[in-house]
């Protein structure tokens, strides 16, 4: 009988600490609603003390989601504590997951706290926490680099006092497979108590192993996985939550445990993630990439077409890998699009906001003859946007590029509801639009990256564009797509001077996780 491995998915909270991953309260209940249709057992919906939109978010995620336990993080203090108790309140299930620094480095260097003060500080925060809910789990920060005996100490002393989930995780990415399972077997064997609570793993991806350090966690007796879509996350990422749950049910043979994921909704996740967050998937990431499942090779093509697992262990469509649908075209009406919206599982807060995103469609159909499910999820991507994230507004663009000409762009943007005309030369299309909306907003932002990608084939795809700015110290993605890649580029661009513009900026935490 196979015990069960519980998936916590931190997307949106770990995940969206990576530069210029900030999604909307509107965005992140899209993808909470896409992970509970793929049956996650715990969201980490956000860090509540961090912003009053982090708190609103969470909330707002735990008021819709029913399948699965909604999660916040706080650190171990009081305040932090009863953020999180309030933000979950509302759930079905909900979770607080407080966490304190236990190597000596982070403690003498960041905390400056002994570690009697730190035991005593946890000791304290699950006390608090227990007001709230029996549901806690307790992360020891950077795990991988403390000494064992503390460890065995601290979990001892926070079991006695209530936690039900103990994560060990290695918040650096610094440990290596073997050891790091052999520091997760000697835990559970010599923390009193440790049949009581489930062992939780929690790896970042600095060396490349967050994934197989997982997996030797798991099979050294941790029963829960903290991962990603995608594999997000701070530095170089998270465990990739597609590679966990593919590799425990494809190699069944060596774990003892088995996950209520529905696999076939990974592929639909990872797009999901990758459109709002901007982070485009390598197309040659393991499950989910474009090549995952793609044979060059004529010795690979033959064998697979004489029998698939010659050189396939995975079925495309056991993933989520299927044809592009076409699913809707220009004479289709308002009732079969918020239909077909719903089953990709976008459900819009307002017939206002219904009414916007099917305007914007039957634009795109005008143009693009076939529409597929990924143009849906780009359109309404671009289309759900509260008021005050709508500062800046594309009205009109016109751009003129010729052999041995200058190119040469002009614009008239909404400007807090206030229009302005604008225009500059470029080293290209592109480069001139950008430079004429900053005629106008003259906004000081850096730009760090301008990607394009196509969102299905042919020559009239929607090209999909994101633009990462940074300004301040604080870095955002912003998003944009259309079938004319410099409106997609210039949407794109603008999309980010609001989230500079709008957004509260979050405190920084005292460590993560």
């Amino acid at each position: 009988m196979k015990q069960h491995l519980v998936i916590f998915d931190t997307t949106l909270r770990d995940g969206e600490q990576s530069p210029g991953a900030s999604m909307t309260k509107e965005e992140k209940i899209r993808v909470a609603r896409q992970l509970e249709k793929m049956r996650v057992d715990v969201i980490e919906a956000g860090f509540a003390a961090a912003s009053p939109g982090d708190f609103d978010a969470i909330q707002a995620i735990a008021q819709t989601i029913k399948d699965s336990t909604v999660c916040s993080l706080a650190r171990a203090s009081e305040n932090d504590i009863r953020r999180s108790g309030e933000a979950i309140r509302p759930a079905k299930s909900g979770r607080i997951h407080t966490f304190i620094a236990t190597s000596p480095i982070h403690m003498e260097k960041k905390l400056r706290m002994s570690p009697d003060q730190v035991v005593e500080q946890a000791i304290k925060a699950i006390g608090w926490a227990r007001e709230y809910t029996d549901d806690i789990e307790f992360s020891a920060e950077d795990a991988g680099r403390s000494e064992l005996d503390f460890l065995c100490r601290i979990f001892e002393a926070v079991i006695k006092a209530g936690a039900t989930t103990i994560n060990v995780p290695d918040t650096v990415g610094y440990n290596i497979p073997f050891q790091y399972a052999e520091t997760m077997r000697q835990l559970i064997e010599r923390v009193p108590n440790s049949d009581k609570v489930v062992w939780s793993v929690h790896c970042h991806n600095d060396l490349g192993l967050a994934v197989s350090n997982s997996l030797a966690a798991v099979l050294a007796g941790a029963r829960q996985v903290e991962c990603t879509i995608n594999g997000l996350g701070e530095r170089a990422g998270n465990a990739s939550l597609e590679e966990i749950v593919m590799a425990v049910r494809t190699r069944a043979d060596v774990f003892p445990v088995e996950t209520r994921i529905d696999a076939t909704q990974i592929v639909p996740a990872s797009k999901l993630v990758s459109q709002i967050t901007g982070y485009p998937v390598q197309p040659n990431k393991a499950v989910v990439g474009a090549n995952a499942f793609a044979h060059e090779s004529g010795i690979h093509q033959d064998g697979v077409l004489k029998h698939r697992e010659t050189y396939e262990i995975m079925r495309a469509q056991d993933v989520g890998w299927t044809q592009n649908k076409l699913v809707l075209g220009k004479h289709s009406g308002r009732n079969a699009f918020k239909t077909r919206l719903q089953e990709l599982g976008i459900e819009l807060d307002s017939d206002e906001a219904l009414n916007a995103a099917f305007a914007r469609f039957k634009e795109l159909a005008d143009r693009k003859h076939e529409i597929f499910d990924e143009d849906l999820h780009a359109l309404v991507s671009d289309e759900v946007v509260t008021p005050d994230q709508e500062h800046y507004k594309l009205l009109y663009s016109h751009v003129c590029s010729e052999t041995g000409e200058m190119p040469h762009a002009k614009v008239i943007l909404s400007v807090g509801g206030v229009e302005h005309k604008g225009e500059a030369d470029g080293g290209g299309p592109v480069d001139a639009t950008f430079k004429a909306i900053e005629s106008i907003v003259a906004s000081g932002a850096e730009l760090l990256l301008y990607s394009v990608n196509a969102i299905t084939t042919g020559t009239d795809a929607q090209g999909e564009v994101t633009t990462r700015l940074s300004k301040a110290g604080r870095i955002v993605n912003g998003n944009g797509a259309d079938t004319d890649i410099v409106i997609a580029s210039a949407r794109s661009y603008l999309n980010a001077l609001n989230r500079l513009h709008s957004s509260l900026d979050k405190v920084k935490a005292q460590g993560d996780v």
